[in-house]
C-alpha cells in the first residue's frame, strides 16, 4: 500500500499531545518493591510522565486504616502513614506525582466481604460513612502537612474505580455510588477547596446510562465535580486458554465513536459543557494475561489511538507502566501478556517506544492522517508513522511525505520498531520461552528490544524535502529531519575514508 502527502508551508493541524500526562500502575503497595521502582525509574528516564494512577490506596497492605481495641476493650481508630510516605517519596524522587484514586475499602471499615483480584481489594461500601470521611480527610491533611499545600493541591483526586461493574462495586449499585461520590467529594473540598475532584471512572458496561445519570445526580445534588473520568479498552471478549486470553481488536473508528458519545453526553449539560475528561485507564485488552500487550501490533494500533485521543480528552493514561502487577497473581514468565510498557527484567516492549516517540512530538502539528503525524520544530520536523495490520495479509506500507524546507542539506534520522528489528517477544520465543531467564538472557532480550536507528542525507529541491518511509507489518517509525550542513575538519574527507583499501605489496 502506498500513501503520498504534500504538506503546505502554511499547514496547521489541531493536535493536543497529552501522552505524558499520566500513566497507570498496579496497586500502590507494589511501589515498595525494588523491581517496581527500577521499572518506573527506567520509564521516567526514557519518557517521563507527570502523574501516576493506580488502585489500593486504602487497602490493608498500605496499613493506613487501623481500627483497634485496647486492653480494657475500648475501640479506637488511628492512621499509619509509614508506607504511604515511602511510596510518595519514591514517586517524587522520580519526578512523578499521584493521580489519587480513593479506594478500595479497608477490611475493618467495609460493610461486606466481597473482594476483587488476587490481592483481595474490598469493593463494598463503608459500614460507617463518617469513618470513611475521617479516613479520606486524615490522609489528605497528612499529605499536605508532609509535602506542602502548593504541591498536593496539584494532585487530582478520583472517587473509586469502575463502580458500574459488579466486580469493582458491590452489585454495581448506582445510587450507593452516588452517595459515596457526594460524601467523598464534599469531604475532599472541606479539607481544601483547591483540590480538583472527579469521577465516576466508569468502564464499558452501561457507560452511557451511568454517565448521564451521574451528571444528573451531580447537577441536582450540587456535589463538587471538577472533571469527568472514564476508562477505555478496545477489544472484544477474550477467548481463554490456560492462563491466557486471546482477543480481537475493535476497528479504530468504532473505538473513537464510543469516546465521542461520552463527550456529547457531557456537552449536552450546560453546567458541564466543555468540562475536562480524563481517561484514567486505556489499553487494547482489559485483562492482564493478554499476549497482545507484548506485541508489535499493540504498538502500532496504539500509535493511531495516541494521534487522536487528545482531540476530546484532557489526558489519557495507559494502563500500565510496568508488569509488576498482581491482579491475577504473580506473572509466571517475563512475557505473560501483562499490561505494562516494560516487561519484568526491565525489558521495554514495542508499545514502550510508541510512547517514547510521541513524547518527542513537541511543536506545531502540520500533518495528521490515519497512518502519520508530523510536527514542525524550531529547525526541522519530527514525526511518527505506523502500519497497524492485524490481518493475515501482512501488507507493508510506503509513505511519502513532501515537507516545506529551505535550500539546504538535511539528515533524516529514523528509529524503527517492527516485528523483525525490535521484537523481544520473538527472541524470547525462539530461545524456548524461558520462564526464569538467566542474567545473560535478560541482557540479550534488552538488546533485542531496541529500535533500529538509521540515517540518510536529504537534499532539498524546489524548497521541499521528500521523505520516503517504508513500514513492514505492525511497524511504528519515528523520524527527525534536521539541518545537516557538512562542516569537515581540515583535511578530512569522508569519501576518501571509505575508499581506503588493502594495497598489494
Amino acid at each position: 500500500m502506498k500513501k503520498q502527502y504534500q504538506v503546505d508551508k502554511e499547514s496547521k493541524v489541531p493536535f493536543h499531545n497529552a501522552v505524558d500526562y499520566c500513566i497507570g500502575t498496579g496497586r500502590m503497595g507494589l511501589a515498595l518493591q525494588k523491581e517496581y521502582f527500577e521499572q518506573l525509574r527506567y520509564v521516567q528516564e526514557q519518557i517521563g510522565f507527570s502523574y501516576i494512577r493506580g488502585h489500593g490506596l486504602f487497602c490493608d497492605d498500605m496499613a493506613i486504616y487501623q481500627y483497634r481495641e485496647d486492653r480494657e476493650g475500648r475501640q479506637y481508630t488511628e492512621y499509619n502513614f509509614t508506607y504511604l510516605d515511602r511510596v510518595m517519596d519514591s514517586y517524587l524522587e522520580l519526578n512523578i506525582r499521584p493521580f489519587l484514586e480513593l479506594g478500595f475499602m479497608p477490611k475493618k471499615l467495609a460493610s461486606g466481604e466481597q473482594t476483587v483480584f488476587y490481592w483481595k481489594g474490598n469493593v463494598t461500601p463503608p459500614k460507617d460513612y463518617s469513618a470513611w470521611v475521617a479516613l479520606v480527610q486524615a490522609t489528605l491533611k497528612h499529605l499536605i502537612e508532609r509535602y506542602g499545600k502548593e504541591e498536593v493541591l496539584t494532585w487530582p483526586v478520583e472517587v473509586w474505580n469502575e463502580p458500574n461493574l459488579r466486580t469493582f462495586w458491590k452489585d454495581a449499585d448506582m445510587q450507593e455510588y452516588f452517595k459515596l461520590y457526594k460524601i467523598t467529594s464534599e469531604a475532599v473540598k472541606a479539607v481544601e477547596d483547591g483540590f480538583r475532584v472527579g469521577g465516576p471512572a466508569i468502564c464499558g458496561v452501561d457507560d452511557e446510562v451511568w454517565l448521564r445519570s451521574f451528571l444528573e445526580f451531580v447537577r441536582e445534588s450540587h456535589a463538587p465535580l471538577d472533571f469527568v473520568t472514564r476508562h477505555h479498552y478496545t477489544s472484544h471478549v477474550p477467548k481463554w486458554d490456560g492462563h491466557y486470553g486471546y482477543i480481537g481488536l475493535h476497528e479504530p473508528e468504532y473505538a473513537f465513536g464510543e469516546l465521542e458519545r461520552s463527550r456529547e453526553i457531557i456537552d449536552s449539560f450546560p453546567e458541564f459543557s466543555g468540562m475536562d475528561i480524563h481517561i484514567t485507564e486505556f489499553n487494547t485488552s482489559y485483562i492482564p494475561q493478554c499476549p497482545i500487550h507484548d506485541t508489535n501490533l499493540n504498538a502500532a494500533y496504539l500509535a493511531h489511538m495516541l494521534s487522536r485521543l487528545g482531540d476530546k480528552h484532557a489526558s489519557y493514561s495507559y494502563w500500565t507502566f510496568g508488569d509488576v502487577f498482581e491482579e491475577s497473581g504473580v506473572a509466571f514468565t517475563p512475557f505473560s501478556g501483562g499490561f505494562g510498557l516494560v516487561a519484568n527484567g526491565i525489558i521495554p516492549k514495542p508499545t514502550f517506544w510508541t510512547f517514547a516517540f510521541f513524547k518527542k512530538l513537541q511543536g506545531e502539528c502540520v500533518h495528521r492522517s490515519e497512518e502519520a503525524l508530523v510536527v514542525r520544530t524550531g529547525n526541522g520536523y519530527r514525526g511518527v508513522v505506523w502500519n497497524a495490520d492485524g490481518r493475515a495479509s501482512g501488507e507493508e506500507l510506503d509513505v511519502t511525505l513532501t515537507l516545506p524546507a529551505g535550500e539546504a542539506a538535511y539528515c533524516l534520522i529514523g528509529k524503527t520498531v517492527d516485528e523483525e528489528c525490535c521484537n523481544p517477544l520473538k527472541v524470547w520465543h525462539e530461545l524456548g520461552e524461558p520462564a526464569n531467564p538467566s542474567k545473560e538472557t535478560v541482557e540479550l532480550l534488552r538488546e533485542a528490544a531496541k529500535p533500529l536507528v538509521t540515517t540518510k542525507r536529504i537534499m532539498t529541491a524546489n524548497g521541499a524535502a521528500e521523505l520516503s518511509l517504508h513500514l513492514k507489518k505492525n511497524a511504528v517509525q519515528y523520524f527527525e529531519l534536521v539541518p545537516a550542513e557538512i562542516k569537515s575538519d581540515a583535511g578530512y574527507s569522508y569519501e576518501r575514508t571509505l575508499q581506503q583499501k588493502i594495497e598489494e605489496e
